[in-house]
């Protein structure tokens, strides 16, 4: 576990991929896109948290 983690080799491409892309962009293309990945993002932890809760069943409505 002390292992400092790394990328698969494909999500290396990915990355260099998504960077590539990311050095077309306009400043303002930039800027939009940034906002709507953090939103993306934060919708995807509130997702996690969901089923976390429901998995663990600790939700409003626990499946005991």
């Amino acid at each position: 576990m002390n292992e400092p983690m790394q990328l698969s080799l494909e999500q290396q491409f990915s990355l260099r991929s998504f960077e590539t892309q990311v050095d077309k962009m306009s400043r303002e293309q930039a800027q939009q896109f940034l906002v709507k990945m953090y939103e993306q993002m934060m919708m995807r932890e509130t997702m996690y948290k969901h089923f976390l809760k429901h998995e663990w069943g600790i939700g409003p409505n626990p499946q005991m």
